[in-house]
C-alpha cells in the first residue's frame, strides 16, 4: 500500500512539474535531497552504534537484568502472559531503555528481537498476542526522557537551543505511552 502511494506522490510531483514547465527543479530537489538524507543517516549511524553497543555491554554486564527486576513488577503488570524470567522480557527492558533515551533507531533491532521471542511463546502463530499488541502500542509511543535522535536534528539545524523541548517531550510522550496501554487493555477485554 505505501509503495502505490509513494509512486502516485512521485507521478504527480513529476506531472505537476511537466505541466508548469519546472523540470529543473525535478533535478535540482532530486541531488539536493538525496545527498542530505545520506548526510542525515551517516549521522545518525554514530547515535546507533553507540547505543546499540552500551546496550550490548549492559546486557553482558548483568544491567539489564538490574534493570529488568526494577521494572519487574511494571513488565508483569503489562505482561502477564510472558513466563518469569523468559529473555523477551530483558529483550523488551533493553527496548524500553533505548527507546527512554531517545535513540529510536537502535530500539529498532531490539524491539524485532523482543517480538521474535515474544511470536516464540505465542500460542496462536497467525495473529499477534495480546503481549505482542501492548509490546507494539508501548514500543510506538515510548516515553522519551532524552530524545537524542530530535535533538540531533534541532543541533544539526542550527538549533540555539536545542534542549528546549526535553521537557514538553517527556509530557507529551508519557500521555500517549498512558493513553495506548489503556487503550491497549481496554481492546484486550473485547477480543
Amino acid at each position: 500500500m505505501m509503495n502505490r502511494i509513494w509512486i502516485f506522490m512521485i507521478i504527480t510531483g513529476i506531472g505537476v512539474a511537466v505541466i508548469t514547465r519546472n523540470t529543473q527543479i525535478i533535478n535540482a530537489v532530486v541531488i539536493q535531497n538525496t545527498q542530505e538524507a545520506v548526510l542525515f543517516a551517516i549521522g545518525l549511524t554514530g547515535i546507533m552504534a553507540v547505543w546499540l553497543g552500551l546496550m550490548n555491554i549492559a546486557e553482558k554486564s548483568g544491567l539489564i537484568k538490574g534493570i529488568g527486576r526494577i521494572m519487574g513488577p511494571l513488565i508483569r503488570l503489562l505482561f502477564p502472559e510472558i513466563p518469569k524470567n523468559h529473555p523477551a522480557i530483558s529483550s523488551i527492558v533493553m527496548n524500553m531503555v533505548a527507546n527512554m533515551f531517545g535513540a529510536g533507531n537502535s530500539a529498532t533491532a531490539l524491539g524485532l528481537k523482543a517480538m521474535e521471542q515474544l511470536q516464540n511463546i505465542n500460542p496462536y502463530k497467525k495473529r499477534a498476542s495480546n503481549a505482542m499488541c501492548m509490546f507494539l502500542v508501548i514500543n510506538m509511543s515510548s516515553i522519551q526522557l532524552v530524545p537524542l535522535s530530535v535533538l540531533k536534528i534541532r543541533a544539526d539545524a542550527g538549533s540555539l537551543n536545542a534542549t528546549e523541548i526535553i521537557g514538553t517531550s517527556l509530557v507529551a510522550t508519557t500521555v500517549s505511552t498512558i493513553v495506548g496501554i489503556v487503550s491497549c487493555r481496554i481492546l484486550e477485554r473485547t477480543y
